[in-house]
Parts: C-alpha cells; sequence; structure tokens
C-alpha cells in the first residue's frame, strides 16, 4: 500500500510541476472539469475579471470569453477532451470592463474520461492575427484560407457558423463630407465592429471600398452587425444621416461534403466576385447563393484556366516605352489578352491567378509565347525588345524558377531582346531569395524592371535590397504627384534616388501631353501610356509613334 501511495505522490508532484511550468509561461492558469467549469484558478484573475480566484469556481469558462469566441473555445477544448494538447491558439478573453483582451490558450487533458483541463493562458495576439480594434485582415487568398479554416473547424466541432458579406453604397460620399482623421476613425470604428463579432477576432476581411467579409457564429445575426454600423457611420455623419448597410449571408446547410480545399477555393472565387476586377463588384443579390453551388463554380473556372494555359489561348499586346527626350522606343511591355470574349478582363483573369496559385505556370506560357514572338524575327537584329511580366508570387515557386532558366538555356539568342517586369512585388515573402532570382537573371544577360515603385512605403525597401536595372514609378503615384503641392518634389526626388543608385525610371499611365512634360521636369527617363497608343498586337500601329511631334528632336523611333 505504501508503494501504491509513493507512487501516487509522486505522479501528483509531476503534474503539479507540469502545471507549474504552465504557470510561469501564462498570464492565467486555469483546471477545468469536464463541463468546462473552472475547478482551480491563479495568476492575474483580479486584475483580468475583478473576482477572486474563489469566486470563479465552478464558473463555467465560457462565461469569460468573448461572445463571439465563444464558438472558437468550445471547439478548441472539445479537441483537448480526446485527450490531447493545443498551444498557442487565439482567444480573446471578456474583461471585467467589457472590453477584449487578445490571449494566446494553450491546454492539455491526460485521458478521454475523468482528467481535468489545464489551460494556460497569457496576453497577446499572434503576429499574424489582427486583434479587435486593429485592421482587418487582408483581402484575397490569406483571407479565404483563415476563413475556410474557421467554417471547417467549426462545423467539425457542431458549433454553427456563418459567412456573410456586408455592402455600405455610399460611403466615399460620406467620407467625402468628413475631415481625413474623421473618415480615417469611422473606418476604424467600422472594422471594430466587424472583428469584435468575428470568430477569433480576426476572421474580417476589407474586400474593397466599402465592402467587408466576416466569419461570425451563427447565432450573431448579419442584419444586428448592419445596424452596428449604420450607428457607426450616423455618429460620424455632420448631418447624421449615416448608410444604410447591406448584408448577405451564404448557405451553409448544404456544405457537409465540401473539404476545407474545395471550401476556401469557393470562398476566394466568392470574394472575387464581391470584388470586383475594378472594385465596383457584383451585387449582393448577384452573389447569393448556397456554398456548394459557389465551390462548384470556383472549381469549374480554376479548370477553364488550366485549359487555357495548356492550350495557350491568349495572344501576346504589346505597349511601348518611350525615351522621354527622343521618343525612341527602348522596349515594349508584353501584356496578356485572351481569346474569349472580348468582355473578359485581363486584370481579373491574372488576379484569379495569383489569388488561386496558377499563376507560375501562366506567367511561364507567357514567357514561352513571347519567345516565339521574338522568334519571328532574324535572330541577328535587334529591332525588337520585350519585357514580360514576372508575378512575385512566381518568384518563389522553384518549379518556375528551374523552367524559365531552362528554357533561357535553350534560347541563349535572346539575351538584349528579352527583359524581364516583376509585377505584384508585395508578394515576394523572401527579399533575399528574390534578389538571388533577379541576379540570375542578369547574370545571364537579362536586364530586370521592379513594378510599382512608389506605391508604397516597402518600394524604398526593395530598391535597397533588389538589384534591378529599372524602376516602374506606379501610375498612381504619377497622378497624385500632379495633384498634390509637393507632389514635384516627391516624384523628383524618387527619380533623383534611382539616378544615383544607378537605376533607369519609367513612369506609366501617362495618357496626356502634360504629364508626359511633368514627368520630363520630374527626371523621368522613359514614359508608358495611352498617349503612345493602346496596347496592340500589331507592332505597326506603333511606326510612326503616335504623338512623336511631342518630342522636342522629333527623332523616329528605332526601329
Amino acid at each position: 500500500m505504501g508503494e501504491v501511495d509513493a507512487a501516487t505522490s509522486s505522479l501528483k508532484k509531476e503534474r503539479d510541476r507540469y502545471v507549474s511550468m504552465a504557470f510561469c509561461w501564462g498570464d492565467l492558469l486555469f483546471e477545468l472539469d469536464r463541463d468546462l467549469k473552472i475547478a482551480f484558478a491563479e495568476g492575474a484573475v483580479q486584475a483580468f475579471f475583478g473576482k477572486t480566484a474563489a469566486q470563479l469556481r465552478g464558473v463555467s469558462f465560457r462565461d469569460l470569453v468573448m461572445a463571439s469566441d465563444v464558438p472558437l473555445a468550445g471547439q478548441i477544448l472539445k479537441a483537448v477532451l480526446k485527450p490531447g494538447r493545443v498551444h498557442d491558439r487565439p482567444l480573446r478573453l471578456k474583461l471585467a470592463n467589457g472590453q477584449a483582451q487578445p490571449v494566446m490558450m494553450s491546454a492539455y487533458c491526460l485521458n478521454a474520461t475523468d482528467a481535468p483541463i489545464f489551460l494556460a493562458l497569457r496576453r497577446g495576439a499572434p503576429p499574424s492575427a489582427a486583434a479587435a480594434g486593429g485592421d482587418a485582415v487582408p483581402p484575397g487568398r490569406a483571407f479565404a484560407d483563415l476563413a475556410a479554416s474557421r467554417l471547417y473547424q467549426m462545423r467539425q466541432a457542431g458549433e454553427p457558423a456563418e459567412l456573410s458579406l456586408v455592402s455600405l453604397p455610399g460611403l466615399e460620399g460620406l467620407q467625402s463630407r468628413l475631415a481625413p482623421e474623421g473618415a480615417e476613425a469611422m473606418i476604424g470604428e467600422v472594422d471594430q465592429v466587424l472583428l469584435a463579432h468575428s470568430v477569433g477576432g480576426d476572421a474580417a476581411a476589407k474586400v474593397a471600398d466599402g465592402r467587408y467579409s466576416i466569419v461570425h457564429p451563427a447565432e450573431i445575426r448579419a442584419e444586428d452587425l448592419a445596424r452596428q454600423i449604420e450607428a457607426v457611420t450616423r455618429k460620424f455623419d455632420v448631418d447624421g444621416i449615416g448608410l444604410a448597410v447591406e448584408t448577405a449571408t451564404l448557405s451553409m446547410e448544404d456544405a457537409a461534403g465540401i473539404s476545407e480545399e474545395d471550401l476556401a477555393k469557393g470562398l476566394l472565387y466568392t470574394l472575387g466576385k464581391f470584388r470586383g476586377a475594378d472594385g465596383g463588384g457584383a451585387s449582393l443579390k448577384e452573389i447569393s447563393a448556397n456554398m456548394t453551388a459557389l465551390v462548384g463554380e470556383a472549381v469549374a473556372e480554376v479548370n477553364h484556366f488550366k485549359q487555357v494555359v495548356a492550350q495557350r489561348d491568349f495572344y501576346v499586346a504589346l505597349q511601348p516605352i518611350v525615351h522621354i527626350a527622343t521618343g525612341e522606343i527602348h522596349h515594349y511591355e508584353a501584356l496578356c489578352r485572351f481569346d474569349r470574349a472580348a468582355k473578359e478582363s485581363p486584370f481579373k483573369t491574372i488576379t484569379f491567378a495569383e489569388e488561386t496559385g496558377l499563376i507560375h505556370d501562366f506567367d511561364f506560357a507567357m514567357a514561352r509565347k513571347v519567345v516565339e514572338w521574338l522568334g519571328k524575327f532574324p535572330r541577328n537584329n535587334d529591332r525588337y525588345r520585350v519585357a514580360v511580366n514576372v508575378s512575385g508570387y512566381s518568384i518563389g515557386k522553384e518549379s518556375y524558377v528551374q523552367s524559365l532558366h531552362a528554357l533561357l538555356r535553350d534560347n541563349d539568342w535572346t539575351k538584349g531582346k528579352l527583359m524581364f517586369e516583376i509585377t505584384e512585388s508585395s508578394r515576394m515573402s523572401d527579399l533575399d531569395s528574390a534578389n538571388a532570382f533577379i541576379k540570375s537573371l542578369r547574370d545571364a544577360g537579362y536586364h530586370v524592371c521592379l513594378d510599382d515603385f512608389g506605391a508604397g512605403a516597402a518600394s524604398f525597401q526593395y530598391l535597397s535590397v533588389l538589384d534591378v536595372d529599372v524602376v516602374k514609378l506606379d501610375g498612381s503615384a504619377v497622378k497624385n504627384a500632379q495633384k498634390a503641392d509637393k507632389g514635384r518634389a516627391f516624384l523628383s526626388a524618387l527619380t533623383e534616388l534611382c539616378r544615383r543608385m544607378g537605376v533607369e525610371t519609367i513612369a506609366e499611365m501617362v495618357d496626356t501631353p502634360e504629364t508626359l512634360e511633368f514627368c520630363r521636369e520630374c527626371g523621368c527617363n522613359y514614359v508608358q501610356g495611352y498617349l503612345f497608343g493602346k496596347p496592340s498586337k500589331e507592332i505597326l500601329d506603333f511606326s510612326p509613334l503616335p504623338q512623336i511631334n511631342l518630342f522636342k528632336n522629333g527623332q523616329k523611333p528605332r526601329r
């Protein structure tokens, strides 16, 4: 008997040591019974909840969690009861003042019959999660994956959750009536409403201006969220009118047989329709459908795009990049156009390819297409140089990098004729790896251009790390520089910085003589835009160059 008592005592000491280690890790430690009621509490209990540990005994742990996170907490703890353990799961506790406190929770349970659950919680949220009061998760594939994961996990745990779309018609007009700081504060409060009611406190995203998506527990009605957002807009509106908010909730009733991967595809497809290629997406009524139908549409769209790439059912349209002083065409940018209905937006299709992870296949097909186009001309003739686009997504895809270099080795005559332009540079997750890719192209004899420069603060980091030959000044940055009082100085500083680094500059969206002259005064090397013609598959459309009379020297473009 004494040996049994000694063994039991030893096990208890081991358990207590394990619990002590967990407590050292966290701000709070709980022991829960099988009904998830608190049997033991320790740590900063009074600071969090305004109660003593003794007062919390017998209280359901769910009562300490923000209402919108209760289903998520239930799903996590049910998984632990099997038994098992979880580590660093985001959750929000409800403080004594009613505010949300993001925490990271770890939990474990030793057996599936009668063992308690031990919880350790510490303040803070994971770097990738947006806590309540912060910014909504960026739209696109990241949010679709997050939303699918939340919906799938909740369904598996028997805790119903839904995805709703929220639209704020007239938001732009209301923002124009507010001071900039007021408009920013209003949007911040809209974000807070959505994040506070989302599952996990991070499952909400801005899809486009005035358009949002949120994963929320089924008991939270989208109409109630709309009323709260309407109250926020009335508070900031000087006329006290505010906006009438529209919502639509996607039916998940028949989604039981859908995998998490296919669910993410369906959500990505839905969010793309809601956003639209130019921000003017489909109406909520047009999108309303059950999830099975939307997943089916998404899978069909993916398969269709794969077929387009495999059959190379697209063609190359060219647009000239022109020397700003002489009007000489330096090279052409190769842009894709699809052979299906003319109304189909290339931007929409490319965005879909990027978000669904298919863009690297398309980028390679486009490179092959441009090499074939160049091959129509004598190989000892450098009359035409063409830049082909490479998405920031593709750079991180080893299969694409290897296939591209194999293509270049097999066609080394393209040196001096083929260039590369990196688009969607914000998608590059590893700048050192991206620079290694750029250097490999330059070492092989090909020039590299960085697109979208000046569109954000990260551009300067890119320029400091990436060894490129040319940067393309983002069209919106050029337009905004023309409007702002300090715009000329800003753009001039950008071009001077590039000049000192030995990097040439191209200004895009040059559509008027006034913009051309502005770019000259700011020191740009080259220009591109509708002023010199829209993209065309007919190279002779640029011979002679439209508006050649606008160049002082009036030189003919190189042929």
